[in-house]
């Protein structure tokens, strides 16, 4: 009896073949969400706002399959719904969302903190501090926030709890914040403090205070805006 050898690995290639539109169709897919959430976290896209297919299609340069599917992946974080007669829209997180949110942030922050101190160099102080004199423009650059966190989560040395904040953040539309804060003088006055203190705590090696601190200012900041979200909800594109 003749057996007829099949070369190795020829078996795998046809089934890598196959496989490979659906791999692509999915990467685009992917990629498609990540650019709608980001023009979302931007607030290029506000909050409320509908997201019509054609138009998205349109400026991302893609058919509307991809889009279709990836409004799905973002209904499915959170981060759209769909509502009668308008389809979807850009969701307006509940104030009791973003508290629950931001209380397990702080904790989280607090400890990322608690990593950082003793271990912070000079040089990150000193960009830790330039962040800080960012946030006295008025918009606060949002960026300027993102880097005093990322950096001390870097000091921090754990990926997974970096990754863990990095996933309640992006449950809600990062410009609100600044908006939060732009809308109040005061309120924009004893974030700068709260800031402050965070990285005099780093610099003087103090761990307990440092996640103190952390924790008394993501408390606040969540609560700040989950009030801002109670004053607009009943109002942003709810008729």
């Amino acid at each position: 009896m003749c057996i007829l050898a099949v070369p190795a690995g020829r078996g795998r290639a046809v089934t890598s073949d196959a496989e490979k539109p659906h791999r692509e169709q999915s990467a685009l897919v992917d990629h498609t969400a990540a650019a709608i959430r980001e023009r979302i976290m931007s607030g290029e896209i506000p909050i409320g706002a509908q997201l019509r297919q054609a138009e998205l299609a349109a400026a991302l340069g893609v058919s509307r399959t991809p889009i279709r599917e990836a409004l799905r992946q973002l209904q499915s974080g959170g981060l759209i719904e769909v509502l009668p007669r308008r389809g979807a829209v850009v969701r307006v997180p509940a104030p009791w969302e973003v508290r629950e949110a931001y209380e397990v942030r702080a904790e989280l922050e607090g400890l990322a903190c608690a990593r950082a101190a003793g271990e912070i160099s000079s040089d990150q102080l000193d960009e830790l501090r330039r962040t800080v004199d960012a946030l006295r423009e008025n918009p606060p650059p949002a960026a300027a926030d993102d880097r005093f966190h990322s950096l001390i989560h870097e000091v921090a040395g754990n990926e997974r709890l970096a990754r863990t904040i990095r996933d309640i953040n992006n449950a809600f539309p990062r410009n609100v914040a600044a908006l939060v804060l732009e809308d109040n003088p005061r309120l924009r006055a004893n974030n700068i403090a709260q800031h402050e203190r965070i990285a005099e705590a780093l610099a003087a090696d103090d761990a307990e205070l440092a996640r103190r601190e952390m924790r008394e200012h993501v408390i606040a900041a969540g609560e700040a805006l989950a009030r801002w979200y109670e004053r607009r909800s009943a109002t942003v594109f709810r008729g």
